[in-house]
């Protein structure tokens, strides 16, 4: 099973914030996930980004992939780029 770092879209119609989680390649984007380590809300000021580093690391370690948009949300929150793996796509 390939898992993936990603985006989940929550909020309401044009106000959109997103969830940071852990999720079956398969799964569809809006659907079932592993686990949540974070959420991130673009439209708050200052923008909000809070994510588990502890546990994206013991996601790293079994294998999972961030996509690419995830993968910078990663950086920007903290953990450092070598140890966030290359992005998916």
């Amino acid at each position: 099973m390939a898992v993936h770092i990603r985006l989940r879209r929550v909020g309401k119609t044009k106000a959109p914030t997103y969830r940071v989680v852990i999720a079956d390649s398969r799964a569809p984007r809006n659907g079932k996930f592993i686990e949540s380590i974070g959420h991130y809300d673009p439209r708050s000021e200052p923008v909000t980004l809070v994510v588990n580093a502890e546990r994206a690391r013991h996601w790293f370690k079994n294998g999972a992939k961030p996509t690419a948009t995830a993968r910078s949300l990663l950086v920007r929150s903290g953990i450092p780029e070598g140890e966030v793996p290359a992005s998916v796509r």
